[in-house]
């Protein structure tokens, strides 16, 4: 913990620590708190600055508090991630080798997946692979179940997702491995997500990024190449608030499955 930083600073890292990942109302309930508890100076809509002086003071200890979008409906969250490397250390001291071995592979078969999607069959398929020690598809199971515990994956039905968490924490290795997973919207990195058919465009959108932008249109065209959206327009009840604001625009020219993910 630094020892320069103030009190009401320390208290909101400490639980950040603990948490792992908190959505932008409960960074913003627990700003105000620990700013009334240690008699600091609490100023509304100033949780980015707030949180930018803690983030000035971890530089050193090779961590930071980063802001990301959930891709289920468009809410913003603060993670505190790791930048020693930009592989998995934050997991090194919960998870075995092999199980990490494990969880690689699960990511990447997500990310290679037309929809962003993995099912627990593929998945316990993938302990035959791991090479750093055998693992028991009983093993595996347990595994998963950490994972989602962990907030690391989420389930649903049977299939997997990369949690909010694990995209804001891996951003650097989806981005370096897969450089085309990023949303022409929010330029937050996307994993599901929908993607223009023009294969000289290409762009991708998150859902809810493509609910806000083609809000209210009948015929919606894609925001970079204006070709007609082939796909359907999600209902997501999001404000424009919630999603981050645009950077510079990244466009892919890799050619879209029917599930609006490129092909590998």
């Amino acid at each position: 913990m630094p020892k320069d930083l103030t009190e009401s600073h320390r208290r909101f890292l400490q639980e950040m620590m603990q948490c792992g990942i908190m959505d932008v109302s409960k960074c913003n309930s627990l700003y105000k708190k620990c700013c009334e508890i240690h008699k600091a100076n609490y100023i509304p809509d100033k949780l980015d600055d707030f949180v930018n002086e803690i983030n000035t003071h971890l530089q050193p200890m090779f961590m930071h508090i980063r802001c990301g979008m959930s891709e289920e409906d468009g809410q913003q969250y603060y993670a505190l991630v790791n930048l020693a490397d930009t592989e998995i250390t934050r997991m090194a001291t919960d998870y075995s080798d092999n199980e990490l071995e494990l969880f690689r592979k699960a990511m990447d078969l997500i990310l290679d997946s037309d929809n962003g999607l993995a099912s627990s069959t593929d998945i316990l398929n993938l302990a035959d692979t791991v090479q750093t020690k055998k693992m028991k598809k009983k093993d595996a199971e347990q595994v998963l179940q950490r994972l989602v515990q962990n907030k690391w994956l989420c389930e649903k039905n049977g299939e997997y997702s990369l949690s909010t968490r694990c995209i804001i924490e891996m951003e650097p290795y989806i981005r370096n491995v897969y450089q085309d997973s990023v949303c022409n919207i929010c330029h937050n990195v996307a994993v599901q997500s929908q993607m223009c058919e023009n294969s000289l465009c290409g762009i991708r959108m998150h859902f809810p990024c493509v609910a806000r932008v083609f809000r209210g249109q009948p015929e919606p065209h894609c925001p970079a190449c204006k070709d007609f959206w082939p796909h359907e327009i999600p209902e997501l009840n999001i404000s424009h608030s919630q999603l981050p604001a645009p950077s510079q625009p990244g466009p892919s020219n890799e050619k879209t499955s029917r599930y609006g993910r490129p092909r590998r």
